[in-house]
């Protein structure tokens, strides 16, 4: 082919369901319901600091960045966090319960920063929750409605949470929702907080949330918090936007209370190559990887896009096909040849290995990587080791055999 109409080299049965009434926004949720995860450390403060620079340059729109009654920590973070962001696009939330104690310092904290600090306003919805907490609804009511309008008589921007929504019966959702609209709330949030919804679910209930907006014809917009415990937390995300939801929660790794929460990396990933957000996702790695060593989470070889694996190839028939392509210098073609993800979307690159599923191309191609002229008599000895060794051959020992 002299001439390469890249269009027609991919046929791509992949049409979006999700089509945006407007502009995705994006939550990250890293510093506040990723902290809550029973594995992660708290990271420095200066590691959030630089979190949070990243967050920006991905193009996320908010960020929760703690529970100010979580203690004097917490708020010590959380001020300097707001001052950080005063010099960047990305704006802070916090995550308060539905009680004017926890919403008064927010205020205090924007006096002291000059920074609109959003309140994320919480209160468990769902039935079960109630009979756990011996709550009444008029009582829950009464909670949300001072705890709003506390809030914007401060000048504090509110998002309205109800726990566990994706439990909750229609005539609570729409009771809460409607008192907190009323009392000023911009935002309402969706969530599944104990990861139970399926994607039809998701969609079902993000619809019916919508039309509580449209009845009362509000500018109000909807947010989705989705959480991961049947592994269906990426694909609700896409329903929910799919059914109308605005901007949705996610953090890095999908580190979160239990099981995690909605992958940031991945779903950025997802959108921009289905073609509805356009964020330079140059810094997603390092995003991924900072976010990995400030908590302590590491990264499974295998996760998608930022695992070791995920654009590594020791197999033979596979290696062959993408060193075909980077020999006819495309850069283009090798990337997606034998690859879902394009590795320069996120600024990584496709790595050929040595193994006992390798073919000569595989030695040929790493040894000239290497600057060492993969002669004959060299490819095979490489060969013959990987054919006898249970596992990929590290540079090292393909670097020895092949001199000797």
């Amino acid at each position: 082919m002299t001439s390469i109409d890249r269009d027609n080299l991919i046929y791509d049965w992949n049409q979006p369901d999700v089509k945006a009434a407007g502009a995705i926004q994006f939550d990250d949720e890293t510093l506040r319901d990723g902290l809550q995860s029973p594995s992660v450390k708290d990271p420095s403060l200066d590691e959030k600091i630089e979190l949070v620079h990243l967050m920006d340059a991905l193009g996320i729109h908010t960020a929760n960045v703690g529970l100010p009654g979580a203690g004097a920590r917490a708020r010590e973070h959380i001020q300097a966090l707001a001052r950080e962001m005063k010099k960047l696009k990305i704006r802070p939330n916090v995550a308060c319960r539905t009680v004017v104690s926890d919403i008064e310092p927010v205020a205090d904290m924007v006096q002291a920063t000059g920074v609109p600090i959003e309140v994320c306003a919480f209160i468990g919805s769902s039935p079960i929750r109630q009979y756990a907490e011996n709550w009444e609804m008029e009582h829950m009511l009464k909670l949300s409605r001072d705890a709003v309008e506390f809030a914007v008589k401060k000048g504090l921007p509110v998002m309205f949470v109800t726990e566990d929504t994706t439990r909750a019966n229609p005539e609570a959702v729409k009771a809460l929702y409607k008192t907190a609209i009323d009392a000023g709330a911009k935002r309402i949030c969706v969530c599944d907080t104990c990861g139970h919804a399926t994607p039809n679910g998701v969609r079902r209930l993000v619809k019916f949330v919508k039309g509580i907006v449209d009845e009362m014809k509000v500018d109000v917009g909807i947010d989705w918090h989705g959480h991961r415990d049947r592994g269906m937390g990426l694909m609700n995300a896409m329903a929910a936007l799919e059914a109308g939801a605005t901007r949705v929660h996610a953090t890095a790794l999908g580190i979160g209370e239990r099981t995690g929460n909605v992958e940031m990396d991945l779903l950025l990933v997802n959108l921009r190559l289905f073609g509805l957000i356009e964020n330079d996702l140059s810094k997603l790695g390092r995003y991924v990887e900072l976010a990995s060593k400030a908590t302590g989470v590491g990264i499974p070889s295998n996760y998608p896009v930022f695992g070791k694996d995920a654009f590594e190839t020791a197999t033979g028939v596979h290696a062959a096909a993408v060193i075909k392509a980077f020999k006819k210098g495309d850069h283009w073609l090798a990337n997606r040849v034998y690859s879902g993800v394009p590795a320069d979307l996120v600024g990584l690159e496709q790595v050929i290995a040595v193994g006992p599923m390798s073919g000569k191309s595989n030695v040929m191609w790493f040894l000239e990587k290497h600057g060492v002229q993969p002669t004959d008599a060299r490819v095979q000895k490489v060969l013959d080791l990987a054919k006898q060794t249970p596992r990929l051959l590290t540079e090292a020992e393909i670097l020895a055999v092949a001199g000797n």
